[in-house]
């Protein structure tokens, strides 16, 4: 295991990583509320998903490795905002990270990924939805200068309770 963000990669995701990216989304669905799937998903169900993120474009997956192993650690995604076309320079973006990755600056590597990636896109605003409480998500998402807009109260209901999700907001280009 790594210990420090110097002996981790980041890459575009890749069809080959799918069976890993799904089980380290599936972790999110069985065990927190920081996604409101509420069924694990099949490798096959989640490969729509994968394919919508090219390695170029406004819409990529990138992923987080351990350089020794090859070890997916995370991954992060900007996926579009709304399907209408007025929204095509939205996104909405998100990072999840294995359980033994987090406080280890891996999100932050991947964050600095993806912003410098749609630095080259014509990409107005990023958006973040974190259901609450998610102080880590929060933290990351401050850091990379996310403003809170607003929170939508127990908008999703997961393990027998509802669940806020307070909306951020990043401005990418200056006009």
């Amino acid at each position: 295991m790594p210990s420090s963000r110097t002996e981790t990669q980041v890459r575009p995701g890749s069809e080959a990583d799918l069976d890993a990216l799904t089980a380290l989304y599936n972790h999110y669905v069985r065990e927190t509320a920081i996604t409101f799937d509420t069924v694990p998903l099949a490798p096959l169900e989640r490969r729509p998903w994968l394919l919508s993120h090219p390695e170029d474009g406004p819409h990529r997956l990138l992923v987080a490795t351990d350089a020794g192993s090859a070890e997916i650690l995370g991954y992060a995604t900007s996926g579009p905002h709304r399907p209408k076309a007025a929204y095509a320079t939205s996104v909405e973006t998100s990072v999840y990270l294995a359980p033994h990755a987090a406080g280890r600056g891996v999100g932050t590597l991947l964050y600095e990924a993806l912003f410098a990636a749609l630095a080259e896109e014509d990409v107005h605003r990023a958006f973040a939805g974190i259901a609450q409480p998610n102080e880590a998500s929060t933290r990351l998402h401050a850091r990379f200068g996310f403003r809170h807009l607003g929170t939508f109260g127990e908008v999703g209901r997961k393990f027998g309770r509802y669940w806020d999700v307070a909306w951020y907001q990043k401005d990418l280009t200056a006009g």
